[in-house]
């Protein structure tokens, strides 16, 4: 199944975050990463050297992570929140009651909501898809991955400000 790339928007603070965090792991994270791996390389057999192995498997998630904030930062749209036009789209505080209970929550990107104590949903969540587009009053529902149909009421939907 082909991946789907989609626009995320981002406050200009997260993005400035976002860019020095890459900026920092592609440069000093990779060289001092390379540096625990030479290091721990010279102590010999490689096959029971704890220090080697961790140091490789650290390696996978700084490279893990520099691919998702190039892929994040490159498909960003950075600035002013969403128009207060009440339409739920990425970059909106969303009200809406889900299964009868209310929740309020961005609809969006959970690195945009840093530093909050809000709760995050991507837009490709089987609840962001079913709520994107919707404006306060409207009904819709979306399917559990368990195949449970889940009723949501979409109340209000306001631009995120950090």
């Amino acid at each position: 199944m082909p991946e789907t790339t989609s626009t995320t928007w981002l406050t200009q603070e997260a993005y400035d975050r976002l860019s020095a965090e890459l900026s920092e792991l592609s440069t000093t994270g990779r060289t001092d990463i390379a540096k625990k791996i030479e290091a721990a390389r010279s102590e010999g057999d490689l096959k029971e050297n704890g220090g080697y192995h961790a140091a490789r498997e650290e390696q996978g998630k700084i490279e893990a992570r520099i691919r998702q904030l190039t892929e994040l930062l490159r498909n960003a749209t950075v600035g002013e929140a969403p128009a207060d036009n009440g339409v739920v789209e990425p970059g909106m505080v969303v009200t809406a009651e889900i299964a009868g209970d209310e929740m309020t929550f961005l609809l969006g990107s959970r690195e945009a909501a840093d530093g909050t104590d809000l709760d995050v949903y991507s837009e490709k969540s089987p609840l962001g898809a079913a709520i994107l587009g919707r404006t306060p009053g409207e009904t819709t529902s979306y399917t559990t991955p368990a195949g449970k149909e889940i009723s949501v009421v979409v109340k209000d939907a306001k631009p995120f400000i950090p």
